[in-house]
């Protein structure tokens, strides 16, 4: 029984796991940094909601029923694109 072909088809198979990993790695931290960047911009633009209610509501208190309304739309708009930047991430990284 000849086995010399055995410590080539090893260093193969090891470079292939290695490779499998490192592919597994990246796609994991691209997935991190992509639902890292997705909630930046949403994150600004809650921030940005709010500060301009309670500026409105400053400004004329007896509309503040009608404003929080509003708000709660915005926030709950603006907060929807992080679930689609978290979504479309684990998308790419399960079917890539």
């Amino acid at each position: 029984m000849d086995i010399s072909f055995l410590p080539h088809f090893l260093a193969q198979a090891s470079q292939t796991a290695q490779e499998g990993i490192a592919r597994k790695a990246g796609k994991a931290i691209a997935l991190g940094v992509g639902a890292g960047l997705g909630t930046i911009g949403p994150g600004i633009g809650v921030g940005f909601i709010f500060g301009k209610v309670i500026e409105a509501v400053t400004r004329q208190p007896e509309m503040r029923d009608e404003i929080t309304s509003i708000q709660w739309l915005g926030f709950a708009l603006t907060e929807a694109i992080v679930f689609y930047a978290f979504i479309f991430g684990l998308i790419a990284f399960f079917l890539s």
